[in-house]
């Protein structure tokens, strides 16, 4: 048999592959040069092995390799997994980003002063939006997205960066189209698409963590964690790179589309917000202006990660998985206060005992901002509570006020004086917070049997 009709196989290194998606580019590009039958990518060893008939055009496969950024490499040229300098950029990275959010937050420097209020015009919708969008909402939504769109710029398979940007634009506009078309239902039909606490809390420590797994795998660290990273079968993800080539941007739209429900404090406030309008008009276009004041941010992220080729790319994606990382233990953190504990100490109160009037409890609060003023309450079991709350200098989510174990779900008005009313029917201690969990933690009543 001619020796020449038999496959022969040759091993390349490569170094700059991350992830699962870079082998899957690699192994589509190599498999397009002449002569090559069989590519297999290796990410966690660095190299490829490839299968070819004849002679193979190294010069061609190197050239496949290097113009998406990655490189050949020799033995003793490779890197390990992760460098010293990797690691001491990793640390420059996290001390920097911890740094300014820290000034910021002590200077006073993160907007605050939009809140949702009982007239929200659609200019304050659209506001809010742009505040939300680099504010709380990013620790929700933004982190989770900034790792999706590196990954989204890694499995589009695209050649140019403007082909790399399509299915972020999808995405953006099954974002507009969801919120206007949901925003609008909301108002119509009542909170049958409003989540309940309890789910919002699943969701929010879910998202959570998955945004740190995102993180890890994008900066190579503690490897074994990533098996718990959802990935396919790669001759599946193959198959569905190859119809992608034909019908790109459905998974983006739909996934877009899907932020609606994402936990979002001042999401949840204007639902809320619409919900009690009442109108599908209004609903649907107070939604779209709050979607649109959240595009110019998620326009910019996803052009970054687009156009994003070679080292630039990895060093964005350094600053980018720090930021999920960071975010992700954020959120945690939220969705434990959403669960009625905390993982950081809380803010400690004297506990206030409701003041007896007329056969029922009255307690009285107000909302500074992110606090609650007094946060600690203490009422008795099997008597009507009258809560009263001011609300007119809340923040944020601040407008919303939630209690699982009370049942409570409530948008606070900012023109006058809110009364709440719930007769406690058992003992114990029993959370309230914001939609976000962001507010004073710690914040609760304490239900003492009515001797």
């Amino acid at each position: 048999m001619d020796t020449d009709l038999r496959p022969r196989s040759t091993t390349i290194l490569i170094e700059g592959m991350h992830c699962p998606n870079c082998e899957l580019l690699i192994e589509r590009r190599i498999r397009d040069v002449p002569g090559v039958v069989g590519v297999l990518a290796n990410e966690e060893k660095g190299h490829t092995e490839i299968s070819y008939l004849g002679e193979l055009n190294l010069a061609a496969v190197e050239r496949a390799i290097t113009d998406e950024g990655y490189a050949v490499v020799s033995a003793e040229q490779r890197q390990s997994r992760n460098t010293r300098r990797d690691y001491l950029e990793i640390g420059a990275v996290l001390v920097v980003l911890l740094g300014v959010f820290l000034l910021a937050k002590h200077f006073g420097l993160l907007p605050q002063g939009f809140t949702v209020s009982d007239h929200t015009g659609y200019g304050l919708a659209f506001l809010i939006g742009l505040v939300a969008s680099v504010t709380s909402c990013m620790a929700v939504t933004g982190g989770l997205l900034v790792a999706l769109a590196a990954k989204l710029n890694e499995v589009n398979l695209a050649t140019s960066g403007a082909q790399r940007l399509k299915p972020h634009l999808y995405f953006n506009a099954g974002r507009l189209i969801s919120y206007t078309l949901l925003g609008g239902a909301i108002g119509a039909l009542g909170s049958a698409l409003t989540l309940s606490p309890e789910t919002t809390t699943v969701l929010t420590i879910a998202t959570s963590l998955l945004m740190v797994l995102l993180g890890l795998q994008m900066l190579k660290l503690f490897p074994g964690f990533l098996k718990f990273v959802p990935a396919l079968p790669k001759g599946f993800t193959h198959r569905m790179q190859d119809i992608a080539t034909r019908n790109s941007g459905k998974g983006a739209f739909l996934f877009g589309a899907f932020t609606f429900f994402l936990p979002c404090g001042f999401t949840q406030a204007l639902q809320l917000y619409v919900l009690a309008k009442g109108s599908f008009t209004v609903g649907a276009l107070t939604m779209l202006a709050f979607a649109l004041g959240t595009l110019p941010a998620l326009l910019s992220l996803s052009a970054l990660s687009s156009f994003a080729r070679g080292s630039f790319q990895r060093h964005f994606l350094k600053i980018a998985g720090v930021a999920v990382i960071l975010l992700g233990f954020l959120n945690i953190q939220y969705g434990f206060v959403q669960a009625g504990s905390s993982l950081v100490p809380v803010k400690t109160q004297t506990p206030v005992t409701a003041s007896a009037q007329e056969g029922k409890q009255v307690v009285e609060m107000r909302i500074d901002g992110y606090d609650y003023i007094p946060n600690r309450f203490v009422v008795k079991q099997g008597v009507p509570v009258e809560w009263r709350i001011d609300a007119k200098e809340a923040a944020g989510c601040g407008r919303i006020l939630l209690s699982r174990g009370f049942g409570i779900q409530q948008f606070l008005s900012d023109t006058e004086v809110n009364v709440i009313r719930f007769t406690p029917q058992i003992s114990g201690v029993f959370s309230f917070n914001c939609g976000m969990g962001m507010m004073t933690p710690g914040s609760s009543f304490t239900v003492v049997p009515n001797a």
